[in-house]
């Protein structure tokens, strides 16, 4: 679903604005300098209980107050990553700035103030309920951090996630949103444990799900190293050879079945790249971590019925 403020009257668009955010998240009060002619536009994606929204809106003012709260409260946890623009938020005594790369994180039955900054933010917003969360004990949102770093950690992680899943939702069916949804709330509940530094509290089932994305975006950021091996992998992450195998029993292939599918789709994208056309097939293999030619060629004849070479013209035929 697409929301822009340019849908209604100018003199409309702040209350539009702000019933989006009741409808989005929950109930709120907006002031802005722009109320005359408020700009702003979201996308909603529905992932089972979770919902994901791309926004971009003009300078605001955003208070979620305790009489709001005791009118009404969907027991929501939120999560933004700031993707552009700057501003501050207030909660439960505290405050915290925020800028492009940040995450920011609320609580719906906490009163709290956001203030944008005089330049348009661009975000994308994160609402789970809380119920959800599978964190073992319980976790008080408001005692964490309203800012964390998404460019490390599990901040990275989430900020990947939710960057990949807004830019292209093409490849994915209906049925993928609640799968799609169940990921988020994993990734959302482990950057709360370790903000607050208690991954005790993620339940087991969590922090194996976690551990696995952790260790795939490892081997995407080291496809190219041939010594990128089970043993590598393990030992980066401080587990057992045989722990690392049984997470990717989940994943219905071996470790380094995985690896090998990552570095023929990285090696077929450069064949069909009209940018790399003067680069030799042997040295794009080389580039994703084969180490011999001939090995990389009977793997994608093997993967795509066809060899390399043969793709590649296609590719430039087409």
């Amino acid at each position: 679903m697409v929301f822009r403020s340019e849908d209604v009257p100018a003199a409309d668009r702040l209350a539009f604005w702000a019933e989006r955010m009741g409808n989005t998240h929950a109930p709120v009060r907006l002031r802005s300098d722009h109320a005359h002619d408020f700009r702003a536009s979201q996308r909603v994606l529905a992932l089972g209980a979770v919902s994901v929204w791309p926004a971009t809106f003009q300078q605001v003012v955003i208070r979620r107050t305790p009489q709001l709260i005791r009118r009404s409260d969907p027991e929501l946890c939120h999560f933004s990553l700031v993707m552009r623009g700057t501003g501050t938020v207030d909660w439960d005594g505290h405050e915290a700035a925020y800028r492009p790369l940040d995450l920011h994180i609320n609580d719906s039955s906490v009163p709290w103030e956001v203030r944008t900054g005089r330049a348009p933010v661009t975000a994308v917003g994160v609402e789970i309920p809380k119920a959800l969360l599978p964190l073992e004990g319980g976790l008080a949102v408001r005692r964490l951090p309203g800012r964390m770093p998404a460019h490390e950690g599990i901040g990275a992680l989430l900020a990947q996630f939710l960057t990949q899943l807004i830019s292209d939702t093409t490849p994915y069916q209906p049925t993928d949103g609640a799968r799609l949804g169940s990921v988020l709330v994993d990734l959302c509940a482990a950057l709360l444990a370790h903000g607050a530094d208690a991954e005790h509290a993620l339940s087991k089932e969590t922090h194996s799900r976690t551990l696995i994305l952790r260790v795939q975006r490892f081997i995407l950021e080291h496809l190219h190293n041939p010594q990128l091996t089970p043993s590598a992998i393990a030992a980066a992450h401080h587990i057992s050879i045989s722990y690392l195998h049984r997470l990717f029993q989940r994943e219905e292939a071996t470790v380094a079945a995985w690896i090998r599918r990552r570095r023929l789709e990285a090696a077929r994208r450069d064949l069909a790249d009209p940018a790399l056309r003067t680069l030799p097939v042997h040295a794009i293999a080389t580039r994703w971590g084969f180490s011999r030619a001939a090995d990389f060629s009977r793997a994608f004849r093997t993967a795509y019925g066809t060899p390399p070479r043969d793709y590649r013209s296609q590719a430039a035929s087409s």
